[in-house]
């Protein structure tokens, strides 16, 4: 893999990779200040460190509001924001509202012209996990923009569980941290589990022998897979396998926790990462803990020096000023190296859920129906209970303010990327009961069913009422 800025770059200052988000009830008590007697890192010194933080963010924003322009700039703020404690919408320049952070960064994405003319699947991976975390909804910011479909528009049939090239293993691991760390405003897991089982058998296959992963694709190739894991993406990709629900007591879990405490260090509690000791490597890797529930100043992460990763990063900020150094002995903090502490200090994985606003916002933002005649997409998963998951994003132009089922899946047939996720459907037309899909047809008690937004699975009509940004499950059995 090249070190794309959608990726990762070894220069310190712009070192930008993905990152989501994902609170467990332990990283949720860590960010509240309820650690044990025996952490480091004072309930007290994280919450200073946390408002310090958040104030140099604040210093980041662009006079017009903005954190992001055309590529990469500064809108990992957003999910670290969240962690804090901060509401995006709250973030605006002089305290002038009409150009709070939320919305720029919502009119910004649902330009036709963002992220590029040459887009890769992690533009879409990060911009789901800092809209998600700004409390703008990832499938509806707009009538013309769906970040979840567009991410479903990289699956690789051939190889399912891969987004965009397997080569790149970060656009996988980041597909599953954003599909299951932006959840519905519900708080609903809003893509099937059929989805994300299969990113995490990819995830799995990817683990090093040392326990670790890195940014490359190592799943089939033994040289790989000997080779040393990388303290941020075995952060990462904890953090993906378990907020897809692996639990901490798995052993991949486990040799992952194992492989990140032989990397600390015992006078200063850091981890000596790929780019040697530096607070977006630790970051990465406290998120992961995080995320999975991991006391991160604890047990196997308390050092015999009495150091741990959370005393390290904060040991890194600059105070009065709040922001983190890149690497320690550096005179200024870094934008994305203070992105990443911050998220971590306050508890959170790799992304957050919006806090509440304090100035009378709504906590969401999002399109609430389709603009007839406005081109859009709609995600789309269709298991017909062989393991052959098929996954695309549907082209779509509307009519009215809502579609139907039928009208979608009829759409897929033509209009899906990847293709092929939709070829034939029974009834063609109508309003009736749908007995056949891809050649699978009703039998018995094994039917075919259908699940918006993660709701439950029930009988799937081609009448059912399908809105903006719904994402939409098809499962064939009893």
């Amino acid at each position: 893999m090249s070190r794309t800025p959608h990726t990762r770059t070894a220069a310190p200052a712009s070192r930008t990779r993905l990152r989501a988000l994902v609170v467990t009830a332990a990283a949720a008590a860590l960010a509240a200040g309820a650690l044990p007697a025996s952490a480091t890192s004072t309930p007290a010194q994280i919450a200073t460190s946390k408002t310090n933080g958040a104030a140099y963010l604040r210093t980041l924003q662009a006079p017009d509001g903005s954190y992001a322009g055309s590529g990469l700039s500064n809108e990992w703020a957003f999910s670290a924001f969240a962690a804090a404690g901060t509401a995006a919408v709250d973030v605006a320049p002089g305290g002038d509202t009409t150009k709070n952070a939320r919305t720029v960064y919502r009119n910004l994405l649902a330009t036709a012209a963002w992220p590029s003319a040459t887009p890769v699947v992690t533009d879409y991976e990060r911009a789901t996990l800092n809209a998600y975390a700004a409390g703008i909804d990832p499938a509806r910011v707009s009538a013309s923009r769906n970040l979840i479909g567009d991410i479903y528009s990289y699956w690789q049939t051939a190889e399912a569980g891969y987004f965009g090239s397997s080569a790149n293993y970060n656009g996988t691991v980041f597909a599953g941290l954003a599909l299951a760390g932006a959840r519905t405003q519900a708080g609903a897991q809003r893509v099937p589990q059929a989805l994300l089982d299969r990113i995490t058998t990819r995830i799995r296959a990817n683990q090093h022998n040392d326990g670790g992963w890195d940014y490359q694709k190592a799943e089939g190739d033994p040289v790989r897979l000997a080779a040393p894991g990388d303290v941020d993406m075995t952060g990462a990709s904890m953090a993906a396998l378990c907020a897809a629900g692996v639990p901490a007591t798995d052993p991949d879990i486990v040799q992952a926790r194992t492989f990140l405490k032989g990397k600390l260090v015992n006078n200063s509690g850091a981890f000596d990462a790929m780019y040697g000791i530096n607070s977006s490597s630790n970051g990465w890797a406290v998120s992961g803990l995080n995320a999975c529930g991991i006391n991160p100043q604890t047990g196997d992460f308390l050092t015999p020096a009495g150091k741990t990763p959370v005393d390290f990063l904060i040991a890194q900020q600059f105070n009065p000023g709040g922001g983190f150094r890149y690497q320690p002995g550096d005179n200024a903090p870094s934008a994305y190296s203070s992105t990443d502490a911050l998220r971590a200090v306050a508890g959170g994985g790799f992304t957050a859920a919006p806090p509440l606003p304090s100035a009378g916002a709504p906590r969401w933002v999002a399109q609430s129906a389709f603009t007839p005649g406005t081109a859009t997409e709609l995600a789309l998963t269709v298991d017909d209970g062989t393991g052959a998951l098929k996954v695309c994003s549907v082209a779509f132009t509307p009519t009215a303010g809502t579609t139907t089922l039928g009208a979608v899946l009829d759409a897929a047939a033509t209009a899906a990327t990847p293709a092929g996720c939709v070829t034939s459907v029974t009834p063609a037309a109508g309003t009736g009961t749908i007995t056949a899909v891809n050649g699978t047809a009703n039998s018995g008690t094994a039917t075919w069913r259908a699940s918006v937004d993660g709701s439950a699975f029930t009988t799937a009509g081609r009448a059912r009422v399908i809105g903006v940004g719904d994402t939409i499950a098809l499962r064939y059995g009893s």
